[in-house]
């Protein structure tokens, strides 16, 4: 322990000024000597830190959607050199320089904690052990071992004896059962922190053995806790509980606002932005521009649901634009058909003219000063004589024409030969 306390040495004075400054706020109010005092200057410490580790969150969100994103290409990896580890190695390194990612990004926020929890941990350790460490002087010293959260010193573990709980003026009867229930509550976020994130905002559609990874370790992590938290002292559990609950909290926000592609929570967010963007007929956050821009600029690589997102949308009138905006479909130049190629908005059908009735022409002629012209279905008034001579030919033809239809059946139609005279 005492190499531990010494590598984190640097960090130790820095965390119990910290705790010693939120301790001069909370005991104006609640008493310098309360569990309160102490035990929310411990909380506070962990928000402070939190708040400073939200850029490291942002990386690990993106590195964890880049290894999403990879898993089939490393699956192919995989395959064609599983007998040779070395070039598999080689051609995963040779991926993620490629493809610009880290697998330790994920553990980012983690490995940046540690510091802070070994720093507490000591810190903590010495106020149990009656030693002044950082700016923690004789009079902190003795006020911080009379702090009590519900029964239990702050510096005090389930595995301590009863001797030097009594010591701590408290009961092992109490250390034990509030150290049992934080331990258990520490536990339990950790399961339902890593049990969202596999239930909600994975992609569903890509199977691989980076997600049977992740389950394995949304039940190897409570268990863990739980092992090594009997060892933690009542403040550094309070710790742990508070940083797990803001972790929880922080991915449900995530989680709700900024989904992973082709993940349930992406199909429920995007419901949700279908029914806003009917509701009012246009985009009112930049966070949602973004995730629509995206959306139009995949084209035909687009998921189910953003898919059914675009088409909704199609259905109410609405065409979304590679800028993230949404507008009518009236009014839009170029929208989105299902397979994701752009479509030019159809120009208007040319009306035809209303046929008009014979009467309204006439009308029209006359109003025009327009002689009325002869239409073919009127009788000619010409007599029969002043018909021309080829009409009454093709006449007298049209009734030769009948005469010969009436020919003898077995008889020859048309012009009959002469019989040839017979020879005497």
């Amino acid at each position: 322990m005492d190499t531990i306390a010494s590598l984190f040495s640097f960090i130790t004075t820095p965390v119990s000024w910290v705790i010693v400054q939120f301790h001069k706020v909370y005991g104006a109010v609640f008493g310098p000597d309360t569990g309160w005092a102490w035990g929310l200057s411990i909380v506070s410490l962990v928000i402070l830190i939190r708040i400073c580790l939200i850029p490291l969150f942002v990386k690990q969100i993106k590195a964890t959607r880049a290894m999403q994103t990879l898993q089939p290409e490393m699956k192919k990896i995989q395959e064609r050199y599983k007998n040779d580890r070395q070039r598999q190695s080689e051609e995963m390194m040779k991926l993620y320089k490629e493809t610009g990612t880290n697998p330790l990004s994920s553990c980012l926020p983690i490995l940046a904690q540690s510091p802070f929890f070994f720093a507490l941990y000591h810190v903590l350790n010495s106020i149990a052990s009656n030693d002044t460490i950082g700016v923690i002087n004789k009079s902190l010293l003795e006020s911080a071992q009379k702090a009590h959260i519900f029964g239990a010193p702050l510096a005090a573990k389930f595995t301590d004896s009863a001797s030097k709980v009594e010591a701590l003026q408290s009961s092992l009867t109490d250390v034990r059962i509030v150290t049992a229930i934080m331990i258990v509550l520490m536990s339990l976020s950790q399961f339902y922190t890593q049990r969202q994130l596999m239930t909600k905002n994975v992609d569903t559609t890509v199977k691989t053995p980076f997600m049977q990874q992740q389950k394995m370790l949304m039940y190897v992590f409570p268990v863990i806790f739980a092992v090594f938290g009997i060892n933690f002292p009542v403040g550094v559990l309070v710790y742990w509980l508070t940083t797990n609950v803001w972790t929880m909290g922080q991915q449900m926000y995530v989680i709700h606002n900024n989904p992973t592609p082709g993940s349930k929570a992406q199909a429920a967010y995007l419901e949700r932005l279908h029914k806003h963007i009917t509701h009012r007929g246009k985009v009112s956050r930049r966070r949602d521009k973004v995730i629509i821009k995206a959306i139009v600029a995949k084209g035909r690589d687009r998921n189910e649901y953003e898919r059914k997102f675009i088409n909704g949308l199609n259905k109410a009138g609405l065409a979304a634009q590679s800028d993230g905006t949404v507008i009518k479909g009236e009014a839009a130049a170029a929208t989105q058909t299902e397979d994701g190629t752009p479509t030019t908005t159809a120009a208007p059908r040319r009306q035809q003219p209303k046929r008009q009735t014979k009467a309204q022409r006439q009308a029209a002629l006359k109003a025009a000063g327009e002689p009325e012209p002869k239409t073919s279905l009127t009788k000619s008034d010409e007599p029969e004589d002043a018909k021309p001579a080829g009409a009454a030919q093709r006449g007298t033809a049209k009734s030769g024409s009948g005469t010969r239809s009436k020919a003898q059946s077995g008889q020859r139609k048309g012009p009959q030969r002469p019989k040839s005279p017979s020879k005497k």
